[in-house]
């Protein structure tokens, strides 16, 4: 397998525009308006998080899960897995380390850690009709992604190339998907982005049959940009652009709510 350059992306420019203006609003409402605060933005968060359980709860859970059981632990290590992302972030630390990886890994999977314990896949796997490398090569293909990472400046091309690749490599024996979107998230959280789930199954249907689509594209021809590689980046855009409309308009309705009720918070007067 060979990493497909990312010289070669051709990203929706105007979509990229859209989503650091409804952002950018987001953190001007925060900072200058007296009928918000920075704790909001954490609170719609929760909320966010809150929602996605509902959905665990009917197996959902991204749908990962197999029963009732696997969902409610499969929230459980994800809150744990998104705790963890949130401390690291205001220590101020992006992710851009393999042995990250690992820590998520022991966190969102910790089953699949103790098959493998902080090391790669040592059996052939196939995702769909896609075949992943060889164990042999994961270790040097996952090293060579986060060095291509180091050269990608826009953080959202650089979360959903991450996310596409890794996927494409399965390093792991399970619990690929969840660290995936995991560390993506950390990338996009950790400038100022919201985070990306999928949010129903007809999503995930859609986005399994074009990741496998672009897989297959590239085992073709690794340096041709497709038609389907093109579109799980334009579809990851869409997640996120619906995601940031979604919290402009929570926290902007907050402080509305406080500004009609004439309740200025504490710690603004």
């Amino acid at each position: 397998m060979q990493l497909f350059p990312t010289d070669i992306i051709q990203i929706n420019q105007q979509k990229l525009d859209e989503i650091n203006k409804i952002v950018k609003s987001i953190y001007r409402l925060i900072i200058y308006s007296r009928y918000h605060l920075d704790d909001d933005l954490l609170d719609v968060y929760l909320e966010g998080m809150q929602n996605l359980r509902d959905l665990v709860g009917i197996k959902n859970a991204q749908m990962e899960a197999q029963n009732e059981e696997e969902a409610i632990e499969y929230f459980e290590n994800l809150k744990k897995s998104l705790d963890f992302v949130v401390e690291e972030i205001v220590l101020d630390n992006n992710f851009n380390k393999e042995i990250q990886l690992f820590q998520l890994l022991r966190l969102i999977s910790p089953e699949t850690n103790k098959i493998h314990p902080n090391s790669y896949r040592k059996t052939i796997v196939q995702v769909g009709g896609h075949i992943c490398p060889e164990p042999n090569l994961v270790s040097t293909l996952v090293s060579e992604l986060f060095y291509k990472l180091e050269h990608i400046k826009t953080p959202i091309i650089k979360a959903i190339y991450f996310h596409h690749e890794l996927i494409r490599i399965h390093p792991f024996v399970d619990g690929n998907g969840r660290v995936t979107r995991i560390a993506k998230n950390w990338i996009l959280m950790y400038d100022l982005y919201p985070p990306i789930f999928i949010n129903d199954t007809d999503q995930k249907k859609e986005y399994i049959s074009t990741l496998g689509n672009s897989f297959n594209a590239l085992t073709k021809d690794p340096n041709q940009w497709n038609e389907y590689t093109a579109r799980f980046f334009e579809q990851e855009l869409d997640r996120l652009l619906t995601n940031a409309k979604w919290l402009f308009k929570k926290i902007n309705q907050i402080g509305k709510n406080r500004e009609q009720q004439n309740e200025i918070p504490f710690n603004q007067i």
